[in-house]
């Protein structure tokens, strides 16, 4: 399983895959990418295995944490194919996330999340409960990138 940043070479592929997946929030992130809606450090990560797309994430300064709170940066729309699930995909992309936040300059990573023990057993440490951009409540986590 091989994890990538998206570059052009990568990136109608992954906006084709992203915009059929079977997650609807798939959709959002292809509209971004079609539209270069990332500022330039951003990045969209993908897993791919003999040429195939098995999940996508991304590294960007928001998620879904409203802009008066200082936390930055965040892993998001995180994704894996049915298929490629039960193998630690999500696990290698936040990995990689993580890895491209220091090389950066980032010394913590955040993830918003309603999953209950998935993000802990990667080494996040839950800050509390915020309200997102759309109204309801997530758990924000947080891990250096010193890992």
């Amino acid at each position: 399983m091989d994890i990538t940043i998206v570059d052009n070479k990568l990136k109608d592929a992954v906006i084709s895959y992203a915009e059929n997946c079977s997650w609807g929030a798939g959709k959002e992130l292809a509209r971004l990418m079609r539209e270069d809606g990332f500022k330039e450090w951003e990045r969209v990560f993908a897993a791919c295995e003999n040429g195939e797309i098995a999940g996508f994430c991304t590294l960007t300064e928001r998620d879904e944490m409203p802009p008066e709170y200082p936390f930055t940066p965040f892993i998001g729309f995180v994704f894996v194919d049915e298929r490629y699930r039960g193998r630690r995909v999500s696990e290698k992309m936040i990995k990689s996330a993580i890895g491209y936040a220091d090389e950066i300059g980032f010394e913590k990573v955040y993830i918003m999340s309603g999953e209950v023990g998935l993000y802990e057993k990667y080494g996040f440490t839950k800050i509390g409960d915020f309200e997102t951009i759309y109204g309801g409540t997530e758990q924000l986590f947080e891990i250096s990138t010193t890992i």
